[in-house]
């Protein structure tokens, strides 16, 4: 496995874990999960363009 796809896994598993579900979460709103979904995007481009 290339650092990449490694990665990329890495990033989804935050991503899904970043959701809020637990009660203390609640009033985060999605900015956590919304960060962590820009960085996934940005990998995934740079994952695409081959510059990863």
């Amino acid at each position: 496995m290339s650092i990449g796809t490694i990665l990329l896994i890495l990033l989804i598993l935050l991503l899904v874990g970043a959701i809020p579900s637990w009660p203390h979460s609640k009033s985060w709103g999605y900015a956590p999960s919304g960060a962590l979904g820009i960085v996934l995007i940005i990998v995934i481009v740079l994952l695409l363009t081959g510059r990863l």
